[in-house]
């Protein structure tokens, strides 16, 4: 039976590019050595690396506007701690709106005072709080487009004259935003674009060596820009995988395609949840977000026919997150139509049951 995969991460991959990163596995462009028994050294890595680090500023169209693109290793919460590092000298400003946000200002309390510009923690962080009067003495604005736990989203973002720093960990590549507009962006890959072990940092270079503090060489951007991703071993096969991933994507006909087939899924699964009284969304409707959508049943009493229901129809990763509960279905680029359209079936035959 075909599977449905809604996880929130480790995600869905196009299968074209699960079937290439499975060969190259197993023999890299006919070398007669695996991906992942090559130097990382070889020119044959170094070309895979330098492909990725250009498709991605090319399809995010920050091509020559004095951007570099980094593969580094960590997750995105290494990079709560490097951009700190890099960029914290005497005060930041973060947008408080869900654990990884919150996980964020809790590492750079760590080099410096946080001031919390807006928080919707009071409310579960079900909503995206507005901004006020963001204050111009920061050393950058920090905010997360997307937060997979709570289903919400930014639709628009501040305006600022100081460094806006984004975590797009988990609505990268998935629409058309100006993102020219971002000085630092950050993804760990597993959530939209490739398999864990790998973020992508895109980065404006003059943001960078304003701090006194001595940084540590790893921590350090300007080092990893010098070294292009290479002062130490990087993640060869999350890198490969994501450049895959990249490949696909620019082959669709780039963001604008895959916008647009993520918004006919959203509104599939949006519809549904609205329309069937079995079930309630949990996030506002105004900041929904386009990936991940989270509800709840009305009543708890239907769990265990609804779980049963979803499984045997080869649904897979909807469970919500252990913090807030319910479900979450997870609709990433590679996500198919079809497979929203499963799970609102199942939806539906739930409501005739109830």
């Amino acid at each position: 039976m075909k599977k449905h995969n809604f996880s929130a991460g480790p995600c869905i991959l196009p299968q074209e590019v699960l079937l290439k990163a499975s060969e190259a596995v197993q023999d890299f462009n006919g070398s007669g050595l695996s991906l992942i028994e090559m130097s990382h050294r070889s020119k044959e890595f170094v070309e895979v690396i330098e492909n990725a680090r250009a498709l991605a500023l090319e399809i995010l169209d920050l091509e020559d506007k004095g951007y570099k693109a980094l593969f580094l290793t960590g997750g995105a919460s290494m990079e709560f701690i490097r951009v700190a590092y890099n960029l914290l000298e005497t005060k930041a400003g973060y947008l408080n709106t869900g654990t990884w946000s919150n996980n964020a200002i809790k590492e750079a309390k760590l080099f410096g005072e946080v001031v919390e510009v807006a928080s919707s923690k009071e409310e579960g962080f079900n909503h995206i709080p507005k901004m006020f009067g963001v204050p111009n003495d920061l050393d950058y604005l920090h905010i997360t487009s997307n937060n997979t736990i709570y289903g919400t989203q930014m639709k628009t973002f501040p305006k600022v004259n100081i460094p806006l720093v984004c975590d797009m960990s988990s609505d990268i590549f998935s629409r058309q935003l100006d993102f020219s507009q971002f000085d630092l962006i950050y993804a760990g890959a597993q959530k939209n674009m490739g398999p864990s072990g790998t973020q992508l940092v895109i980065i404006k270079e003059d943001i960078l060596g304003k701090v006194t503090r001595k940084i540590p060489s790893i921590l350090d951007y300007q080092i990893q820009i010098a070294k292009e991703s290479m002062f130490n071993t990087p993640a060869v096969f999350p890198v490969y995988t994501t450049m895959l991933n990249l490949e696909w994507l620019k082959g669709l006909g780039g963001i604008s395609v895959i916008e647009e087939l993520n918004n006919k899924k959203a509104q599939l699964l949006y519809s549904e949840i609205d329309l069937n009284p079995v079930f309630k969304g949990y996030a506002k409707e105004e900041d929904r977000s386009t990936m991940n959508a989270t509800f709840t049943l009305t009543d708890e009493k239907l769990k265990d026919t609804f779980d049963a229901m979803w499984k045997e129809a080869g649904v897979s990763g909807i469970n919500g997150h252990r913090s807030i509960g319910g479900y979450r279905a997870s609709m990433y680029n590679a996500m198919s139509l079809e497979s929203v359209g499963v799970l609102v079936d199942v939806m539906s035959e739930m409501e005739r049951k109830a």
